[in-house]
């Protein structure tokens, strides 16, 4: 990891050490942002490389003492996740390359067999934004932006090996299926 990154974690061991998902998101983020803006951030071409069938999701960092992951991920053109949770796990997602559009959904009802969200609105990430995730304010779609690829650094409190996805249905219901979540190379 160049001195950039590293730093960067350091930096984020820094805040984990805060305890309290709200502080730690919140300083992860102004750190997460400042890196960004500063070019401090400088991924090896590994994290470049766009996977033609989805988005690629490739571990940078794993720290097993303070339970913390950081995962890049890189978009081609017109790729985007389905609604989907994060498997109640907090998130601090930043803009590294590119532009994303991140929708963010409530969950407004919730029966055995179907879920009800409300869209809370979309926000146009461009490079140097970041946002938090603390559940059970989870559930978004995330959207490359553009024609050309985007990346984005992913900061979470956990390893996410799993999350839950979203498919609608009739009458603005969806269903609910369990993803796992790998890493590719």
């Amino acid at each position: 990891m160049d001195d950039g990154l590293s730093s960067l974690m350091a930096r984020v061991d820094e805040a984990v050490r805060l305890g309290d998902p709200e502080a730690i998101t919140r300083r992860i983020k102004d750190e997460l942002q400042d890196a960004i803006r500063a070019r401090r951030v400088t991924l090896p071409e590994r994290f470049h490389r766009v996977r033609p069938d989805g988005y690629a999701r490739r571990l940078l960092h794993r720290n097993d003492d303070l339970g913390y992951t950081a995962v890049v991920m890189t978009w081609g053109p017109g790729q985007a996740t389905p609604l989907h949770d994060h498997a109640g796990i907090w998130c601090v997602e930043g803009v590294v390359s590119g532009q994303m559009d991140v929708t963010q959904f409530d969950l407004v009802e919730e029966s055995a067999d179907a879920y009800r969200f409300e869209m809370k609105g979309c926000v146009h990430a461009s490079v140097g934004s970041a946002g938090c995730l603390i559940p059970p304010f989870e559930y978004h779609i995330l959207a490359n932006a553009l024609d050309t690829p985007s990346i984005t650094l992913h900061i979470y409190g956990g390893e996410m090996t799993t999350c839950h996805v979203f498919d609608p249905v009739d009458g603005g219901r969806y269903v609910r299926r369990e993803r796992t979540l790998t890493y590719h190379e």
